[in-house]
């Protein structure tokens, strides 16, 4: 299994990224900040006011790695890439795949049911190992809902129902959501879903993992030779990555909203990480998306056991072995795509 290429996430507001040779240079007021050789890198992520030079963005087009920017707070603004990898025949077979209506539902069902399992496992995690700090009835009753739920999408349900089922999971799973948060409860009471903008810290933290973790499924998809923007579960619209959003289904419950509780729950972020605006728009303040960043960054050296594969992977490689195994199944390698079920 390919060793996973870390993604370089620049935070410091006006500094300028350049080429040095086979290099990557981060300078700030005259100063060099980091320096690595281009091969040590995977992804680039820029957020707010950071600049690059043209010879850098050509050397890591050629290199395959690309380069994301987004505002200062997380929202995707670009997105810089080298030519398209991958095969004319494995594009056309998700063409394909996608455009007729009864594989894509089969697919659609996949992704949902294996979004759905996760959002159980977490729930029966926090029930199982915090049981006399959470309300067992009702996370009890929601993993009730949500095995309910299960069963109905595994009916040959049509696309749109099948995003119908997503919702109902999605208010199911929200609403107990508050239960699994043991920290600083004030701080970081979760009442609804809110975004565009967040309006509380959580909200604000989930949504900032849930872009990370889109540009790793872009980036993915981009690493097999998938085109990101045709996908099964997510309706086509220009400017959206619909195939990267469609994955990112299997590895919210799983990667983000797990890390996001983790960081709440052993007091690692607090109400001092966080700033409201005028509007009663909540976002984070720079060192915490700094402290966010090098967790995620951590967890994804973590290895586990993939449950299609049984073989060790890191959490980082999964984003590109889903990818992988979707490919091989538009091949007709695979009998049906394995979405990721987390044990």
């Amino acid at each position: 299994m390919k060793k996973h290429a870390n993604t370089l996430f620049v935070t410091t507001q006006k500094s300028y990224l350049a080429k040095d040779g086979t290099n990557l240079v981060i300078r700030h007021e005259g100063k060099v900040l980091f320096r690595t050789p281009i091969h040590t890198i995977g992804a680039v992520v820029c957020f707010g006011n950071v600049g690059c030079s043209p010879f850098l963005m050509g050397f890591c087009g050629e290199q395959g790695v690309s380069i994301a920017f987004l505002t200062e707070r997380g929202r995707f603004l670009a997105r810089i890439q080298g030519r398209q990898s991958g095969n004319v025949r494995l594009r056309r077979a998700q063409h394909n795949a996608t455009s007729d209506p009864i594989v894509s539902s089969v697919v659609a069902q996949n992704l949902v049911a294996a979004k759905i399992a996760n959002q159980r496992v977490a729930l029966q995690r926090m029930l199982r190992d915090h049981a006399q700090k959470v309300n067992s009835e009702l996370l009890s009753a929601a993993i009730a809902k949500l095995s309910r739920l299960i069963e109905e999408i595994g009916q040959g349900l049509p696309v749109e129902r099948v995003r119908g089922v997503e919702g109902d999971a999605a208010r199911t799973y929200f609403s107990v959501f508050n239960e699994m948060i043991l920290g600083d409860k004030e701080t970081f009471r979760f009442n609804e879903r809110t975004r565009r903008p967040p309006r509380d810290p959580i909200n604000a933290l989930l949504s900032f993992l849930y872009v990370i973790l889109s540009n790793d499924l872009i980036n993915a998809c981009e690493t097999v030779g998938l085109d990101p923007q045709m996908g099964f579960l997510h309706a086509d619209r220009p400017g959206r990555a619909s195939l990267a959003l469609d994955l990112v289904e299997e590895f919210r419950a799983f990667l983000a909203d797990r890390l996001a509780l983790s960081l709440i729950n052993r007091r690692q972020l607090t109400a001092k990480d966080f700033e409201t605006k005028e509007s009663g728009a909540v976002f984070m303040k720079d060192a915490a998306r700094k402290k966010i960043l090098i967790a995620y960054q951590k967890r994804k050296t973590e290895e586990i056991t993939h449950p299609f594969l049984d073989e060790k992977v890191t959490i980082g490689n999964l984003p590109i072995v889903q990818a992988m195994l979707l490919s091989r199944w538009l091949r007709g390698d695979l009998d049906a795509y394995p979405p990721y079920l987390w044990r």
